[in-house]
C-alpha cells in the first residue's frame, strides 16, 4: 500500500526521519482515507498477520490509522525518492524479508510509490493497495484496491 494522501512531492530540505515536523505528512483527507481504508478492509473480513511500514511518518501514520494490527517499522521500506536511499539494495532487502515469511502469512506493507513500483513494476496512487502474491521471480499483482481521499 502506498501511504494515504500527503499533498506535495518528496520531503523538505531539512528532512529527518525521526522528526515528523520536517516531513511531508498526511493531511486531514489523508488521515480520513487511512481510517476509511481500514474500515473497508475490516468490513470485508480482510485481516493481516503482519503490518510493516516505512519509518517515514506519513507511511507509519497510515498504518496506525488503519488499525489492521501491530505496526512494525522496516527500514528497507523507507523511500528512496530523489536519491534518499538505495533503490536496488532496499528492494532486494524488502524481497528477502518477504521471502522469509511462511507462505500463508498475510502481510500489509505501507510504503511509498517508488518502493511499490520497484517491487511490482506498477504505479500506485495515494492510499492505493496493490494486492500481490509471491512467485519465484518476486511479486505478481493480482488486484488493486483504493478508497478515494
Amino acid at each position: 500500500m502506498r501511504h494515504a494522501l500527503a499533498p506535495g512531492t518528496g520531503d523538505p530540505a531539512g528532512f529527518a526521519v525521526d522528526d515528523c515536523s520536517t516531513q511531508r505528512n498526511l493531511d486531514v483527507r489523508g488521515r480520513e482515507q487511512a481510517r476509511r481504508t481500514g474500515d473497508a478492509l475490516r468490513g470485508a473480513g480482510v485481516t493481516f498477520d503482519l503490518v510493516w511500514t516505512s519509518q517515514w511518518c506519513r507511511a507509519r501514520d497510515t498504518a496506525l490509522l488503519m488499525e489492521m494490527g501491530d505496526v512494525k517499522e522496516k527500514p528497507p521500506l523507507n523511500s528512496f525518492f530523489a536519491g534518499r536511499g538505495d533503490r536496488a539494495g532496499q528492494t532486494a532487502a524488502a524481497l528477502d524479508l518477504i521471502a522469509e515469511l511462511p507462505a500463508d502469512e498475510r502481510l500489509l506493507i505501507v510504503t511509498h510509490q517508488v518502493n511499490i513500483t520497484a517491487l511490482t513494476g506498477r504505479g500506485v496512487g495515494s492510499g492505493e493497495i496493490i494486492v500481490t502474491r509471491r512467485t519465484g521471480d518476486g511479486l505478481e499483482m493480482v488486484d488493486r484496491f483504493l478508497v478515494a481521499p
